[in-house]
């Protein structure tokens, strides 16, 4: 977790108030992206143990959190056309 980029939530104020801080590291866009946005997901690195998966279209809407095993397996069976 030693690339990860710290952002401080949202519901922080100026005298710390009661916040949580998110990790996560650079998105990456799916290689279906297109120009026109497209329905697409970006998936964050850099925090070993999960991987956080977010639609491309609304970044700074909710992200999904996924233990890495299971996200390497679902895109390995995605990949060799298994079904789930």
């Amino acid at each position: 977790m030693n690339s990860a980029v710290w952002r401080k939530s949202s519901y922080s104020n100026q005298e710390g108030g009661d916040c949580v801080e998110v990790a996560c590291a650079a998105w990456h866009k799916s290689s279906h992206s297109n120009q026109e946005g497209g329905n697409c997901v970006e998936v964050g690195d850099g925090i070993t143990p999960v991987v956080p998966v977010r639609d491309s279209k609304h970044p700074e809407g909710p992200v999904l959190v996924f233990p890495a095993g299971s996200w390497a397996r679902f895109i390995g069976e995605l990949k060799t056309g298994d079904r789930l």
